[in-house]
């Protein structure tokens, strides 16, 4: 079984080789949490607007979580508290729901960090931690024990999580410096960039797909990954993690 699992790692790793150089589609502003002239007339908004927590609530929640969270100096900052999943304030969601979407987020993380930013998540799943969508992870691979469990690389940064490895020549920057992640979803296709390269590229559907869940930490969940549309989160997983500059621009 392990043995077929890592042919069809291959094969979806495979496919993200030899285009992992093309230029990122997004910008970097200046100043954070603004969006330029031309990211307007392309349809961009921000996600989060760099002061207040209008436009999210706390994963499974009406409201946004009253601890765990802080807002400082245009940044969103997740605490750090007992190192589990949704151990402290929680995971939190975006209001409105998406399905084909262009999304970026810049992050930054401490020594050891473990945070996510994931997607499609339509909170059916009843679960004990963290709420359940395909994950972009956000991970210290070189302090985190999480980098070396699961198969072939698929829990270090940049990878979808549990699934598909990140490729090995991805650009991760230093602790205490910011990254950006961008996703890209059109129907059925989904890429994850990490600093300007293609990280990860699979289709959130079909026997390829279905058999990597299966074989992952998510095979209970009936459809995983695959929701017509569903809410944008960022993990709450009880350590110092910071995003600023989070956008989205849906696609037609």
């Amino acid at each position: 079984m392990k043995t077929i699992l890592l042919s069809i790692i291959f094969l979806a790793t495979t496919i993200v080789a030899g285009a992992q150089k093309k230029t990122a589609v997004s910008e970097s502003n200046a100043t954070p949490n603004t969006l330029t002239k031309n990211e307007i007339a392309k349809g961009w908004k921000l996600l989060w607007d760099g002061k207040t927590t209008n436009g999210w609530r706390g994963a499974g929640k009406t409201a946004f979580p009253a601890k765990g969270w802080k807002i400082e100096n245009g940044t969103l900052t997740v605490e750090a508290a007992s190192g589990t999943e949704a151990g402290n304030g929680g995971d939190i969601v975006t209001m409105n729901e998406y399905s084909n979407f262009e999304l970026v987020a810049d992050f930054k993380i401490t020594k050891g960090a473990n945070s996510g930013i994931k997607y499609f998540v339509t909170e059916a799943y009843k679960t004990g931690g963290s709420a359940i969508g395909p994950e972009f992870q956000v991970l210290d691979d070189a302090n985190h024990p999480d980098a070396k469990l699961g198969v072939k690389g698929n829990r270090t940064i940049g990878s979808l999580y549990d699934l598909i490895p990140a490729i090995s020549t991805k650009k991760v920057n230093p602790i205490g410096e910011w990254n950006q992640a961008h996703i890209i979803v059109k129907g059925s296709h989904v890429e994850h960039w990490l600093n300007g390269i293609k990280v990860v590229e699979y289709e959130r559907t079909g026997q390829m797909f279905r058999a990597l869940v299966a074989y992952s930490k998510f095979k209970d969940f009936e459809g995983f990954g695959e929701a017509a549309k569903g809410h944008i989160l960022l993990q709450d997983h009880g350590n110092e993690v910071s995003y600023r500059n989070v956008k989205i621009r849906e696609i037609k």
